[in-house]
């Protein structure tokens, strides 16, 4: 009898020691703010996460390096429809090169992704401090800033939606897919017409536009009329167009001129302005001042792809993303050394 209760003792007891250990205990709060703190301690965080700061992300991923990359998803040639002057890829769509990016980079366990917006950004001791859209604050102790340019488009009927399509902002990127089509070109200033000679490189049907807001010379008149550029002074009154592919120029005074495709540089404007509050230098042009290693005038900041440079292409995208990752680590490495 007594064999018997001790067993059901040692079995009562055993299952109350059981019971015990899958109870949650709860963490002490001090303990619990420095975990959360330590799962949002970054070695950099990544602002932008199109192929700059993927090429980045990939590049400081190899390294060994934790980050965290914030990217809202919406990079400025979500509308065209390909991407050319990078080799292996030439012809795809730049979505699905992103997105192909993307799976490669997170292959490396290292590199976190973030959909959301950087909207706050801060020194402290150990780098700096950037604050979401949510209200969550990640740590780190870089900051790359990859987060391009925003076009500003005119008030034109038709504009925004060729934008990218039919309306071009560069002939190395879609020129030849229109060669010898009737082209024109939108220009803002006597100082653009350098862009007008180079875009006979690639077709003898070109019109300049101006859209009434300058006035060229004679001297300017009699050049482009020897190239046989048709020269319209007067200005637009909207974009025809069949889902973005331009077909004709309505002009306010009711003239037509039938184009395939309109070269249009814009100005811009930075797509984030959190280097500017940061005390990040920018050029004059609007660009963020780098170094040759991505590095801006603000020590731990770099920045990368189309906010900083004027070649806005994939490929050079790419190469200042890598050339950003790298030398982020380096100095990393240097610094814990």
């Amino acid at each position: 009898m007594n064999t018997l209760l001790r067993r059901r003792d040692f079995i009562r007891r055993s299952l109350l020691g059981m019971c015990l250990l899958t109870i949650p205990f709860p963490m002490p709060a001090a303990r619990k703010q420095e975990s959360m703190k330590e799962k949002m301690q970054y070695d950099v965080i990544i602002v932008g996460g199109s192929f700059a700061g993927l090429a980045a992300a990939m590049a400081l991923g190899r390294a060994l390096r934790k980050v965290l990359v914030i990217d809202s998803g919406l990079p400025c040639n979500r509308q065209t429809p390909q991407s050319h002057n990078f080799l292996t890829n030439d012809g795809m769509a730049p979505s699905d090169i992103s997105s192909r990016a993307r799976k490669e980079v997170e292959k490396y366990p290292g590199v976190q992704f973030l959909h959301g917006q950087a909207t706050q950004a801060h020194p402290n001791s150990q780098g700096f401090e950037i604050g979401t859209h949510t209200g969550a604050v990640y740590h780190a102790k870089k900051v790359l800033f990859a987060t391009g340019i925003r076009d500003l488009m005119p008030d034109m009927d038709g504009f925004a939606e060729c934008w990218g399509k039919s309306v071009l902002h560069c002939p190395y990127c879609h020129g030849y897919e229109v060669r010898n089509e009737k082209t024109g070109v939108l220009i803002n200033s006597v100082q653009e017409l350098e862009f007008v000679k180079l875009l006979t490189n690639w077709t003898t049907d070109l019109r300049l536009f101006t859209h009434a807001a300058f006035t060229l010379s004679d001297e300017q008149m009699a050049i482009l009329k020897q190239r046989k550029v048709e020269v319209v002074q007067e200005e637009m009154e909207k974009l025809l167009h069949t889902h973005g592919q331009l077909e004709e120029v309505l002009m306010k005074d009711q003239r037509r001129y039938p184009l395939r495709v309109l070269y249009a540089p814009r100005p811009f404007e930075q797509h984030c302005d959190l280097p500017r509050l940061l005390g990040c230098e920018f050029t004059d042009e609007g660009y963020l001042k780098t170094d040759a290693l991505q590095r801006s005038s603000v020590k731990g900041i770099y920045a990368c792809g189309d906010n900083s440079s004027r070649m806005r292409t994939v490929a050079n995208a790419v190469a200042t993303g890598t050339t950003a990752g790298m030398m982020l680590n380096k100095e990393l490495v240097l610094e814990e050394f």
